[in-house]
């Protein structure tokens, strides 16, 4: 087990992954043109939490985005909050990065030459305070690679966990917060537990577990016409989670309008990832919906009874 420390707070993370790109080049991007994208978003999530002030100290909310996007959106975030009084007592968006490289400039040292890698002291300076790191999308690449080179599974997968130790470490060391994706294939399902255990023992064994929040994120339950597990399945799959590495969890995999408040109501979540809000018909990610979901979760976890609509969903108890 790797000892931390707990937090009272609830974590709402966005992976926005390539969502940049418009549909008339094979995406999803329907809110903004690609240059306006990460501002537009940004704009939109400091606005949305002005209006939920008392959500202030018992939420963090950190948005992923591709690097090209990172400087706007920034930027965007300042104006905003410069012209929306509320945000003083509101809780603050977050802008965090996708993934770092293993290595980093140093004085005296490596002064930059990573050509087409992604330094976290670079993702730092840029003003990211948080990096997402080992999501499914990361390993599958990072094994492919691997596999290409003959790696046999149980070398590939050893591997994959000790390239992003060295990630965590070097995002660490740069300043930045981290939240480290685990979850299993369908195939591994039977042995989840064990699968957990290696993703999180093998590469946060020499972590600041002070500056980790694990996501879960069921391979299997990922994209449209997936089917998620059920909040029971989550809740025993959470426990034993907790078991290994007790830290903030939250939950990715399917988190949806359908099934915010039951997953805000699990006592062993600490919060909850989302990429896509709607999973059918113009699919994506689209700022309106996302506050739907963050109202729906935070009225089942007893969160913002003041600001969102208030009871919970299907006779869920909220957390105490």
């Amino acid at each position: 087990m790797l000892a931390v420390q707990g937090v009272d707070v609830n974590y709402i993370f966005l992976n926005l992954k390539r969502f940049d790109i418009e549909p008339r080049f094979g995406g999803v991007n329907r809110i903004a043109p690609a240059r306006e994208w990460g501002a537009t978003i940004s704009s939109a999530l400091r606005e949305g939490l002005a209006a939920r002030p008392s959500l202030a100290g018992r939420l963090e909310v950190a948005a992923f985005l591709p690097e090209a996007h990172l400087l706007g959106a920034l930027e965007a975030g300042r104006i905003t909050a410069s012209r929306v009084p509320n945000l003083k007592v509101a809780p603050s968006p977050a802008i965090g990065c996708q993934s770092v490289h293993s290595e980093d400039v140093a004085p005296g040292g490596n002064f930059g030459a990573f050509t087409t890698l992604r330094p976290a002291s670079a993702m730092r300076q840029l003003g990211c305070e948080w990096a997402i790191i080992g999501h499914s999308e990361e390993r599958k690449y990072l094994a492919a690679i691997m596999a290409l080179a003959g790696a046999t599974t149980e070398s590939l997968a050893r591997a994959v966990s000790e390239l992003l130790g060295a990630q965590v470490r070097a995002a660490q060391k740069a300043g930045l917060k981290v939240l480290f994706c685990i979850g299993e294939t369908a195939e591994q399902v039977p042995a989840r537990r064990e699968v957990l255990a290696r993703q999180i023992e093998g590469a946060l064994g020499a972590a600041d577990m002070s500056r980790v929040v694990l996501a879960y994120e069921p391979v299997w339950a990922i994209g449209p016409g997936k089917t998620p597990p059920s909040a029971h399945e989550i809740a025993d799959i959470a426990s034993d989670i907790k078991k290994i590495a007790p830290c903030p969890l939250v939950y990715g995999g399917g988190l949806k309008k359908e099934n915010a408040a039951q997953i805000g109501a699990i006592s062993e979540l600490d919060g909850g990832l989302v990429a896509l809000t709607r999973f059918s018909g113009e699919i994506g990610f689209y700022p309106d919906e996302f506050f739907e979901i963050l109202d729906l979760y935070a009225q089942g976890a007893g969160l913002d009874a003041a600001d969102a609509a208030g009871g919970t969903a299907n006779g869920q108890e909220a957390k105490a």
